[in-house]
């Protein structure tokens, strides 16, 4: 442990991550509109013909890149649900490299990465061409509005760590 940790552990025990500030108590209007957001962009989705997993895909590749435990954690839970077996979920950071993903689910993760790292891509015109082109308009509006969603969510859990994932065995 360096100096700035304050939790004590044994080398075999999980190491709790502290939360900072409990977002949602301290905002409640803004948690709200957080969670509207969130609602709405699902909503979007779902008229656009993005199946629940390739939008808990691109959540999961959005969380994985901002480094959100709970989020990782919650999304790849709910791909399994749509469907996802865990090969598909391990391939999600190495999605690339994968030959896995169809040709809309790789456009909507490349979207995924380019809006999660706006200030480095700042979304060149390739990954927004080949997401129109595998997604339409529509389908590339909804996978958007779902990462601005999930990127929110990712600010406020990073940031606040108001949220933990709950081990369920090992």
């Amino acid at each position: 442990m360096t100096t700035t940790d304050t939790l004590t552990t044994t080398a075999d025990a999980p190491v709790a991550v502290p939360a900072r500030f409990d977002v949602e108590a301290l905002t409640p209007d803004f948690y709200a509109a957080v969670a509207a957001v969130d609602a709405a962009a699902s909503a979007e989705a779902e008229r656009a013909g993005i199946s629940p997993l390739l939008a808990d895909l691109v959540r999961l590749r959005a969380s994985q890149l901002n480094g959100c435990a709970y989020c990782v954690d919650l999304h790849t839970r709910t791909a399994r649900r749509a469907g996802a077996d865990d090969q598909l979920l391990q391939a999600v950071a190495v999605w690339r490299e994968s030959g896995f993903f169809t040709a809309r689910e790789r456009a909507a993760l490349a979207l995924a990465e380019s809006v999660t790292r706006l200030s480095e891509t700042h979304v060149p015109d390739d990954v927004a061409a080949a997401a129109l082109d595998a997604l339409g308009e529509q389908g590339t509006a909804a996978v958007l509005a779902v990462l601005v969603s999930i990127n929110a969510w990712n600010a406020l859990a990073v940031t606040a760590r108001c949220w933990a994932p709950e081990r369920k065995s090992r």
